[in-house]
Order: structure tokens, then sequence, then C-alpha cells
């Protein structure tokens, strides 16, 4: 009967992982490379909500064309501004390639193939008279085509109504991914001025975009300081709206996030919507009264740029929220923090994982040699227990009763083979986690055909190999299941091996050498207890 309990548990421990890992992966950002223009001016970003006289304007248009791009190059990255709509169109991440091969070309985290598709758009509500494709004149010309070290600059954007001017602001960094985008609000009129602004993160959708069913894809938005989460098939039948307390509001991939981070008082509402194939995080000002000869500024950060903990931890605003291990977080981040120590001394993710993976076996040593010893005393104790069996047949509550006592005799655990195995799971994918989302494993090469940790191994010699090793390891546990089990047991490496063809190449590493020290525990616990 216990035999048959630790079957079954085993049994539905590996269907969990299963099921847990039955899915598909293969990231894909496919842009062009862009040429670059910019700018340096000082690094000031106005206060969120600002009051004040309008200054004597002369406008100093630079220049009115249909339609004006300012294009900026930074270290990091290369962004592409349309005077249409005062909006970003285009950005490119220079340090981080669309595939692992040295020839690619840079990620693009926008890319508008036309100027309604570009993102970082404004329009006015409940009386202020601005259309999303408003023509904007370049007010401001950056002076610098490439900025470098701690150099800035700034990009001014001027729509002129009837009585109002509003002024679109762009402060760009050479070392950060965040952009100061400020709106400033003038009334040039007579009479007060009244109504609202928003300011929209758009994002065209592509089912390809959602690669695989691990990694969450969609709209995420850190409200009173609680992460809010909506995948972008929920779009389809919610739009939510979320208050004041909204601290960001993103659209994240499995490596990148784009968002919006309003300062205080520049956000009064986020709503978030799906118009077809297009999403937008829109974040809502208050409604304000502006009046005569005076301007009101709103202003935020934007972030486009990857999902790194440590570039995150930099911008502040609780961006690191939005990276999340789901209930695995507590032991994921540690390890995460440990494979990057490893990494700063060994400069190789492939062997800081295979020295994370010896720390852990020596970790769970103890647990695991209890496990094994007491799998092999209960194969010890086979005879009797077949004994018992036959002569309380017929009895099967004195059966489990005898049992039980000869149990305790021997100071035999029937549960002790299995405990082990369960405390375990959680760490292996805790681990998973980390080293199939983690963008530092992206791209990541170890040595041979292995040139990206996060994708499968190109060759599948890693996944049959570790299926090997996991056939041996199951042929020196200790067994005392009926032969029928044992066969089923024989058929999980076959099965693992399948499932493992496609898992990131780090796991399957990780894994294959927890298989490899585990055999080696084992043949030193066969020869101590024979």
């Amino acid at each position: 009967m216990e035999n048959n309990k630790n079957v079954i548990i085993a049994v539905l421990l590996m269907l969990a992982v299963w099921f847990y890992f039955n899915q598909n992966q293969k990231p894909a950002d496919v842009p062009d490379n862009q040429t670059v223009a910019t700018t340096v001016q000082p690094d000031v970003i106005a206060p969120a909500v600002v009051t004040t006289a309008v200054p004597s304007m002369t406008p100093s248009v630079v220049t009115s064309a249909p339609e004006i791009k300012v294009e900026i190059k930074t270290p990091l990255y290369t962004a592409d501004f349309n005077s249409i709509g005062g909006r970003l169109d285009s950005m490119q991440l220079l340090n981080y390639g669309a595939t692992a091969a040295d020839n690619t070309v840079p990620v693009h985290v926008v890319e508008a193939s036309t100027p309604r598709l570009a993102t970082l758009g404004l329009q006015g509500k409940s009386g202020i008279d601005l259309n999303s494709e408003t023509n904007y004149a370049l007010l401001q010309k950056p002076i610098k085509s490439e900025l470098t070290g701690t150099d800035s600059t700034e990009i001014v954007f001027r729509s002129t109504g009837t009585g109002i001017i509003i002024d679109r602001v762009y402060t760009l960094r050479a070392d950060s991914y965040l952009i100061g985008v400020e709106t400033r609000v003038m009334n040039t009129g007579t009479a007060a001025l009244s109504g609202e602004l928003e300011i929209s993160l758009l994002q065209p959708w592509d089912a390809s975009i959602k690669n695989d069913m691990v990694v969450f894809t969609g709209v995420s938005s850190l409200v009173d300081g609680k992460l809010e989460q909506v995948s972008v098939d929920d779009l389809k039948e919610e739009s939510p709206t979320y208050g004041a307390g909204t601290t960001w509001t993103s659209f994240e991939t499995k490596y990148f996030i784009s968002a919006i981070i309003p300062t205080s008082g520049a956000a009064d509402k986020v709503r978030i919507v799906r118009d077809g194939d297009i999403i937008r995080n829109y974040v809502v000002t208050p409604f304000f009264t502006i009046a005569p000869g005076t301007q009101q500024s709103y202003s935020y950060d934007a972030f486009f740029g990857p999902r790194d903990e440590s570039i995150l931890e930099a911008v502040g605003h609780q961006m690191t929220e939005a990276i999340s291990y789901g209930i695995f977080t507590p032991i994921a981040v540690p390890l995460l923090k440990t494979l990057r120590f490893f990494y700063g001394y060994l400069g190789n993710y492939g062997l800081a994982i295979i020295l994370l993976t010896v720390i852990i076996k020596l970790i769970f040593w103890p647990l695991t040699h209890k496990s094994y010893a007491s799998m092999k005393s209960m194969q010890k104790l086979q005879p009797e227990m077949a004994k018992l069996k036959e002569k309380y047949k017929n009895d099967r509550q004195r059966q489990g009763q005898e049992m039980m006592e000869m149990y305790k005799k021997h100071r035999v655990n029937p549960m002790g083979g299995c405990l082990p195995m369960v405390i375990q799971i959680p760490v292996f994918f805790a681990l998973y986690r980390v080293l199939y989302q983690a963008i530092e494993l992206r791209h990541a090469p170890f040595m041979f055909w292995i040139t990206d940790l996060a994708d499968k191994d190109p060759y599948y010699i890693t996944p049959i190999i570790m299926g090997a090793t996991m056939f041996i390891q199951q042929k020196l546990t200790p067994s005392t299941a009926d032969p029928m089990q044992q066969k089923i047991f024989l058929l999980m490496p076959v099965i693992f091996t399948a499932l493992f063809l496609n898992f990131p190449a780090g796991l399957v590493i990780y894994w294959l050498v927890n298989n490899l020290l585990t055999i080696t525990q084992q043949v030193y616990i066969h020869r101590t207890m024979s």
C-alpha cells in the first residue's frame, strides 16, 4: 500500500512538471538600422503641475513643414520623433540584438509603420482642442546629432491654436533609457481655459508577440502599491480604469517593457483600451482651469528598455515590481542574484549555472542522502513486506498495522523517499523561471554549439545526454515497486527528454549536472550501505 502511495506521489509530481512546462518559446524582434540626429542641453524636467505667467512668445519656429523627423542617437538607443502628433516613431536598443547572431539588427521596442502607430500621443478633452494627429512645429531643434557621456538634450514641438499654445518637450540623456516628457499648456486668450489632457502609450498587437505561456505578456500597472496585470485577450472583454494612485502603467513582453511614469499630480486616472490590434494606456490629467496669460505644466517619465532589475532599480518609482517570477519570486530572486555574483567572477553564465547547481546540490545533499538511504532500507525490507502481505492478505487493516510496526522497528520512514523530492520541486520551478525569463541569460553564450542559454539546444545534444543520465539515475535508485510500476518509472526519462528538447539550454545544463551529481551520490550511498 505504501509503495503505491510513493508511486502515485512521484507520478503526480512528474505530471505537474509536465503540465507546468508544456509551452512553446521563441522571441522575435526584427528592425532595420536607423541613422540618427540629436541634441545637448541642460537636464531639467519641469515639476509635475506648474501654473505660471505665460512668457512672451514670438514663436521662433524652426520649421513648420508637413512632417519633420528628429533622429537621436545615444550609446543605449536610437530614437526617432515625428512632428505629426509630436510623437515617438521608433526606438532601437543598441545593446540588445534581435537574435544571437553577430550581424543581427538591434531590437525595436517602438516601431511605427505609420505616424498613427507612434507612441506618446497627446490629445485634449473636455474643452481642450487638441487632436492626436495635430501637426506640430519644431520650436527647438536639437543642436547635436549624437549624445555621449553625460550629454542631454531637449526637443520642443509646438502647436499654436486660437487662444492656446501647447508645447511638447522631450528631454533625452545619453546614459539613461528614461525620456522626460513635459506638456505645457499656455492660455493666450482672454477667457479662462478648462479641460483635460491625456497622453497615451501605444502598442500595436500581433499574436506573435506572445511567444510562450509561462511569462506574462500584456498591460501591467502599479496601482496603490499593487501590480495589476491584464492580458491582451482579457482586454477584449474589459477596459480597466485605475485612479490617481497609479505609480506607472506599461506594456511588457518577456524581456522588454514600455512604461509611462506620471510625476506627482500629473495623473488623475489611467485607462487601458484595446481597439482592434492596438492597445493604449491613457494617462489622464486632472481637470484643470488656466487663467488668461498663465500656463500649466504636466511632466512624466517614459521608459523604453530591458526588463533588467538593476536598470529598473536605478529608474526608481518601484519599477522593479514589473519583474515577477510568480509565487516562486522569494526563491527566484536570490537564485538570480547568486547567478549574477558567480558571473562576475566567471564571465560565463553557463559556468555560473554549473557552479550554482553544485551549491544547490550541496545544500540538499543531507536530504537527498536521507532519501536514498530510506529507499535502500525499504528495499532491504522487501522480503519481510512480501511475507506480511501474504500472511494478512485478507485483512488489510491488520496488514497496515503490522507494516507500521515493522517500519518502527527498523526505523524506516515509508515517505522518506518522496519528501526530499517534494522540498526540491519549488527550487527547480524557481530556477526554471529565472533561466527562462531573466534578460541576463538572453543570447548569453556558453561554449561550443550553445550560443544562447535562454534558447533550446539547436542540436538537442544536451537533452539527450540528460535523458541518458536520468535513465542511469532511475536504474540506481532503490525501488520496492512491482515490475509493472518499475516499467512505468523507466518511461519517465523518455518523457522528460521529449519535454526538455525545447527547454532553455541553461535549464537543461542545470538538470544534467544535477543528475550527474545525484548519480555520484547514489553510487557512494550504495557502496557504504552494501
